[in-house]
């Protein structure tokens, strides 16, 4: 990067809440907000928007228009609002590339069952427009009656790390002086939890922490089904009041193997990683937000590629998959908040089992990783000057 980018305010809506003192409390507390939910068909762990906040959501569907949006829209919508506000950006010209993995996930499905029940096939009016993937961007943009460029995307579970490195494409570009970025997932529906369960990746056992995102020891697969938002406003130089600067990015893609494959010490996120890292020591590195997603393989060809890139004195690792499970489009925007949090707080959140005791003397730069199915990883470089 040429030139560093400021994140001036950011927001998020997940089971942690969506206050930045609700968040940092729930880092805080150590439990997980992991909880056994029913399905028609079966039962299977998720971490869900709390009730209170979820009717502060649904309000949305009172404004004209906005009635049979889809949770992911109305998720983004919600916290691209509570972001907006704190930027001041009223009278700015910004662009918008908030994505997700998913998309409209519930509204797919409610349509698709109705397609199914009709005799004749009949779907409603709004099954197309309201289920395009252009949906977030464009939804969100409307509400925040944007007058810059509105894009949308789905690279997986690196979702929300690639709309922030492309809103600092556009930053450096000279087209932009403001982007919003971010994630938005809505997935806790029974058909796209049975998808993961069919990969043979999911969290099947009651205990205290059900998904054992880093820890090494682990003899089966936690992964952890989320829904979350998150946010950023990014402007191009120093920002007085930025919470954080990015000063690298990195990315790359490995050449596939299998529909869902990574290498046994993840090479693209070596790539990544020391791409990100170009322009700063390794050593001055304090933390790692790692994208382990709680599976076996996912969380070793991470840690390796991790002490091959760093040694074996690598930084601090953490993740809050332990907490929230995994977000998939938005999960890279959830650790990016995390970490922007523990910088402004001097404070680490660990990992509360595993093999990864390491704390840091201090969070001054935090490396945040994302990666998607086929290997599309982001590494994104955080410093607080």
């Amino acid at each position: 990067m040429k030139e560093k980018v400021s994140i001036i305010s950011m927001a998020s809506v997940s089971a942690m809440g969506s206050t930045e003192d609700e968040i940092w409390q729930n880092y805080l507390q150590g439990k997980t907000l992991i909880s056994n939910r029913e399905f028609k068909k079966f039962t299977a762990f998720t971490s869900d928007v709390p009730e209170r906040i979820q009717r502060d959501i649904d309000q949305l569907k009172k404004i004209k228009n906005y009635k049979d949006l889809d949770p992911s829209v109305l998720m983004a919508m919600y916290a691209s609002r509570a972001a907006f506000k704190k930027a001041s950006w009223e009278d700015a010209v910004f662009g918008v590339n908030i994505g997700s993995s998913r998309g409209a996930t519930h509204l797919f499905e409610k349509y698709f069952e109705e397609f199914s029940n009709n005799e004749k096939g009949h779907v409603n009016t709004l099954s197309s427009p309201t289920t395009t993937l252009g949906n977030i961007s464009s939804w969100v943009g409307h509400d925040l009656q944007n007058k810059g460029p509105v894009i949308s995307h789905s690279i997986a579970c690196s979702t929300a790390l690639h709309g922030i490195i492309n809103g600092i494409a556009w930053l450096g570009s000279g087209m932009s002086d403001k982007f919003l970025a971010g994630g938005s997932e809505a997935s806790n529906t029974a058909f796209t939890i049975a998808q993961m369960k069919a990969l043979k990746i999911y969290a099947n056992q009651g205990q205290e922490y059900p998904c054992l995102s880093l820890d090494m020891e682990k003899s089966r697969n936690t992964f952890v089904l989320g829904e979350a938002a998150a946010v950023f406003c990014l402007e191009r130089g120093s920002h007085p009041d930025a919470l954080a600067y990015i000063e690298g990015i990195g990315y790359a893609t490995e050449p596939l193997k299998h529909n869902i494959s990574i290498s046994t010490n993840a090479d693209c996120f070596q790539k990544s990683m020391r791409m990100a890292l170009q322009n700063c020591d390794s050593k001055e590195v304090d933390v790692i937000v790692t994208h382990t997603p709680g599976t076996i393989k996912g969380d070793s060809s991470e840690c390796n590629a991790i002490k091959i890139v760093f040694g074996d004195h690598h930084p601090a690792l953490t993740s809050n998959k332990w907490l929230i499970g995994h977000s998939l489009g938005a999960s890279g925007g959830m650790s990016l908040e995390m970490a922007i949090l523990m910088m402004k707080n001097q404070q680490f959140v660990p990992v509360p089992f595993g093999s990864f005791k390491k704390k840091p003397d201090q969070i001054k730069k935090v490396l945040v990783n994302a990666v998607g199915f086929g290997g599309n990883a982001v590494s994104v470089l955080l410093s607080l000057d």
